[in-house]
């Protein structure tokens, strides 16, 4: 992780767009809103913010919502993805969301900003080492004949 990061003019408006997102959390059980942006290689923005449910495993992060509208509009390839929190220091993506993320993103950028306007930034990779993916999924066929 690097603190304080500087951030470019594009890496500015991505994160003015996941703070404006965050703005549109629906956080009453946790408190903790989090707005979050994708830039698409195309150079379309994709916001989302996360969504909670009294049946809490029903809760929606940030940036699988905007990961899944990019998604739903025919995105497939993506350069960074940003997020705004409350917190007073930059937060990266929870567990489930690393994974999400390297399942349609590969190792991009990840840019994050706290309340009090601290920057981060890391790649996907360091944030999740050894990821699981299509690769962890791949078995030896049987072999067709009955040889013992």
């Amino acid at each position: 992780m690097s603190n304080s990061v500087s951030l470019s003019g594009r890496d500015e408006v991505l994160l003015a767009a996941a703070q404006k997102a965050r703005e549109y959390a629906y956080a009453p059980y946790s408190g903790f809103s989090v707005g979050a942006a994708i830039q698409a290689q195309s150079g379309q923005l994709y916001t989302g913010c996360n969504i909670e449910n009294a049946s809490f495993g029903l809760t929606v992060c940030a940036e699988q919502v905007a990961l899944f509208k990019a998604l739903s509009e025919g995105e497939r390839q993506f350069e960074a993805v940003a997020i705004a929190t409350d917190a007073a220091t930059p937060t990266p993506p929870c567990g489930a969301c690393r994974q999400v993320l390297w399942e349609f993103c590969g190792d991009i950028r990840v840019i994050s900003a706290s309340s009090q306007g601290k920057t981060a930034e890391w790649s996907l990779a360091a944030l999740l080492p050894a990821a699981f993916d299509n690769r962890s999924l791949a078995t030896e066929k049987p072999s067709s004949s009955h040889e013992h």
